[in-house]
């Protein structure tokens, strides 16, 4: 069974010290998926659209020899996303390949790691275990909006577009 849901990337202004508003937002609405009965699936659909653009611009030239790699996090996070109501975990930890790598685990501490092959493919292991449960980066923790168009990709029924509730506004300090 498949839940309706929404991932939010908005837009906010400072107005004064610790005084933000949110003035616009993408919003994707999706079908969650089920755990762990799709998993495989989705997996497999977020590894086949994977898109070099989606990289940081820093990983780029090593992916065009790897193709996981630079993808861990917004991967991560659409999965995390797409499974939303199985509480999985957001976990990372430091490495040497790329500064930083992304996976979840779920309840049961099991690990699911969409991109694990970008360390395999070149005979060695992720980070696994220097992980701790992470919060995503990034302004409120908000979704990324790579993560969002990767979603898209992956389940083109799904609804992305943007809401502006009013015009930016100036900042007042």
């Amino acid at each position: 069974m498949t839940y309706k849901s929404f991932v939010e990337h908005a837009k906010y202004i400072k107005l004064a010290p610790s005084n933000y508003e949110k003035w616009s937002a993408w919003i994707l609405e999706y079908n969650q998926y089920s755990y762990p009965d799709d998993l495989e699936m989705v997996i497999k659909s977020i590894q086949d659209n994977l898109e070099l653009k989606f990289c940081p611009p820093r990983f780029r030239e090593g992916n065009l020899g790897n193709a996981m790699f630079g993808h861990c996090y917004h991967s991560s996070q659409a999965l995390y996303y797409f499974f939303k109501d199985a509480n999985l975990k957001a976990m990372s930890a430091p490495c040497e390949v790329a500064g930083s790598h992304w996976w979840c685990k779920d309840i049961d501490e099991n690990i699911i790691d969409i991109t694990s092959n970008q360390y395999f493919s070149v005979g060695t292991k992720p980070p696994y275990d220097k992980g701790k449960e992470t919060k995503w980066y990034g302004w409120k923790g908000r979704c990324h909006r790579k993560s969002q168009d990767l979603m898209k990709l992956v389940q083109p029924s799904s609804n992305l577009y943007y809401e502006k509730y009013r015009d930016k506004p100036k900042q007042s300090y």
